[in-house]
């Protein structure tokens, strides 16, 4: 059996899969995020509840917000505030008596999406979150790539071109991880919404500016081009770093069906002309891939590669 936990600000999701990673259970609970002691107790409980149904100590797996330091292995997560400063996988794996495996969440969602039948026939597939914040997760050969500090697949904190500003007058915004025009604040949910605010457009919300854009609303179709000018620049960049077969979206914005047609023909300006672009797909699992990714965790990681 593996059990993934799928933790949030809110919620804390289990799951349940056998060896075919078929789900048997899911469950979710309100996350106790200030009191470390209850939080752990939640797990454990949790844990228990599943080892007791299905007969024996099943495999566990945590996908969870935030970094995981790669010296102290405390955790950084703003989401969660008790985690911070805890060394999770030292006291858990104590109270259950056997192996955590712990990883960001975006990376968990990469692991998932590259275990389905759409990504069976690609090497380098990498998980990239459009939705409250940019993130994402590289998998080759089907095992997730961290790199030395876990910081594999924080695209979403690299620069914006300086080309993109001059061409589509982008607007300078600061991003909270304290650099400045940060992919993340262009593509994310909050970024869209910011660049059409910033070009005087009246929707209050995605879905107005959505349905503007559906409408043949001339500036919405700008707003939106320019969107997916910068996400393209962003997946073609990492297209031609690490030469990635698939890309997989995830995220709110990943629900946005105008995305899939439009990427791949604005990323080809930044790729080789020997270079197609690489597939864009939507996910297979969405919210689902959260637990399942970490359920994956204990068989198909490794720090390096």
């Amino acid at each position: 059996m593996r059990y993934g936990f799928d933790i949030g600000g809110t919620k804390i999701e289990i799951a349940a899969f056998d060896d075919s990673m078929q789900p048997l259970f899911r469950q979710r609970v309100p996350t106790p995020g200030e009191d470390y002691s209850a939080f752990l107790h939640c797990l454990v409980k949790l844990t228990q509840e599943a080892d007791q149904q299905f007969g024996g100590k099943g495999k566990v797996g945590i996908g969870l917000p935030g970094i995981t330091d790669p010296h102290t292995r405390q955790q950084l997560a703003a989401n969660v505030p008790c985690l911070t400063g805890r060394n999770l996988k030292r006291d858990i794996e104590t109270l259950l008596n056997r192996p955590v495996a712990i990883a960001n969440d975006c990376h968990c969602f990469a692991l998932s999406e590259a275990h389905s039948p759409q990504t069976q026939d690609y090497s380098v597939v990498f998980g990239a979150i459009i939705g409250t914040g940019a993130g994402g997760g590289l998998v080759v050969d089907k095992q997730l790539f961290r790199g030395k500090h876990g910081l594999a697949g924080e695209w979403g904190h690299l620069p914006v071109p300086a080309q993109l500003f001059r061409r589509y007058a982008l607007p300078s915004f600061s991003c909270n991880c304290g650099l400045t025009d940060c992919y993340e604040r262009y593509v994310s949910g909050r970024g869209l919404l910011a660049l059409s605010q910033h070009f005087g457009h009246p929707a209050s919300n995605l879905p107005e500016l959505m349905h503007s854009y559906r409408d043949s609303d001339a500036l919405a179709q700008q707003i939106f081009h320019r969107f997916i000018a910068v996400l393209a620049s962003a997946l073609a960049g990492l297209q031609m770093l690490l030469d990635i077969d698939a890309f997989v979206l995830g995220g709110g914005l990943s629900n946005i069906p105008e995305i899939y047609p439009l990427l791949p023909e604005a990323m080809r300006e930044n790729l080789f002309a020997i270079c197609p672009p690489a597939a864009i797909l939507a996910p297979v699992f969405g919210d689902s891939s959260g637990v399942r990714g970490a359920a994956l965790l204990n068989d198909a990681e490794r720090e390096s590669l």
